[in-house]
């Protein structure tokens, strides 16, 4: 049920806001991974974060047709308020690596994933793509608590909150918009992002799979990664996205982080040749300037991407959020295994990563 609450001005250092406003036709030979999170509180703000994750793999043939090749669901349920602890988690397909339940779902939760289960880590899946965003996405939910409320009304309690740390990324900059807010008033200011343009292309129904609509409060993360394979002289081509929302009370969905990116790789080697990312909505005039990060990654190979961005990609250059992108470029080999021929197995093993 939509409230009644006015809708917020946008703030006066507010990032650029220019979300995307289509998906990119899909591409004969290439495969799709889309995935979503969405972050969610039936019982009020104060209550249980509820995390409902989904995601697919699809390939197109030469006719324009897909061919599922995977999918997955990850539900998880969050004492947001009390040290941010998992309490409920269940995947299908299953089973949910054993070890989770308890976990605190912020800093050290992924490290925890792959320590459980190594081999879903090596293969890379969608569960573990799923499970891998738990953390970011219960951080990034910590906005429904903020403004889904009367401004009059103090702030959610939540004992596992993590610190504001200076300078660990772009818009943390010391003397900017967050940590000026902090200090003069004890709490960061409320990200206004502008109205979200939908994801979904009405010409193409299998753009994205399917979703259910948010409700008032509620929040999603959504990502896309096409991948197509190369041809002869030519470099493998990613293309991907990701879009962070949060529905007003009004009901009005807004965005709140937005990239898109694009990357080549080399098809022998699996070397990144090319990467470069665009902010299309960041929260602070601050921001913006991490996007040049993206280009670090040329020269790189894909295997072990994930820890070497989690270990070297920290401080006022770089985006957390830009970085979750960033990781899950490692997926891309095992994408390429699904492109070629509509989403069937591809005899183009190329990008000569580690054996997973």
């Amino acid at each position: 049920m939509a409230l009644s609450l006015p809708p917020p001005a946008l703030h006066p250092r507010h990032g650029i806001h220019e979300p995307t406003s289509h998906t990119p036709a899909r591409t004969a030979g290439s495969v799709r991974r889309t995935a979503t999170i969405d972050m969610l509180r039936p019982e009020g703000l104060d209550g249980p974060l509820v995390l409902a994750a989904r995601g697919r793999d699809a390939g197109t043939d030469a006719n324009g047709g897909l061919h599922v090749v995977a999918e997955a669901t990850c539900r998880g349920v969050v004492d947001f308020v009390h040290g941010r602890t998992l309490t409920e988690v269940a995947a299908d397909p299953g089973p949910t690596p054993e070890g989770l339940l308890g976990a605190r779902v912020s800093s050290g939760f992924r490290g925890l994933l792959d320590t459980v289960d190594p081999a879903m880590r090596d293969e890379r899946n969608l569960l573990y793509l799923l499970l891998d965003d738990f953390p970011v996405a219960t951080l990034v939910s910590g906005h429904a608590t903020m403004a889904g409320r009367d401004i009059s009304a103090p702030p959610a309690p939540s004992a596992g909150r993590p610190a504001f740390l200076s300078d660990q990324c772009s818009g943390f900059i010391t003397g900017g918009t967050i940590m000026t807010g902090l200090s003069e008033k004890g709490i960061p200011p409320t990200v206004t992002g502008p109205v979200a343009p939908p994801l979904t292309d009405p010409r193409d129904p299998d753009a994205w799979h399917p979703t259910d609509g948010l409700p008032p409060q509620g929040m999603r993360r959504a990502r896309r990664i096409d991948v197509r394979p190369a041809h002869p002289g030519a470099p493998v081509t990613v293309d991907a996205m990701f879009r962070d929302s949060y529905v007003r009370p009004d009901g009005t969905e807004t965005v709140i982080h937005e990239y898109t990116l694009s990357a080549e790789l080399d098809p022998d080697t699996g070397v990144v040749t090319a990467c470069a990312a665009t902010p299309r909505v960041l929260p602070w005039v601050e921001c913006p300037v991490a996007a040049a990060s993206a280009g670090r990654l040329v020269g790189q190979s894909l295997d072990g991407l994930r820890r070497r961005v989690r270990k070297e990609f920290g401080g006022i250059s770089t985006c957390t959020h830009l970085n979750d992108m960033l990781r899950a470029l490692e997926d891309v080999p095992v994408l390429l295994h699904l492109a070629a021929d509509g989403g069937r197995p591809s005899p183009q093993l190329s990008l000569k990563t580690k054996e997973m």
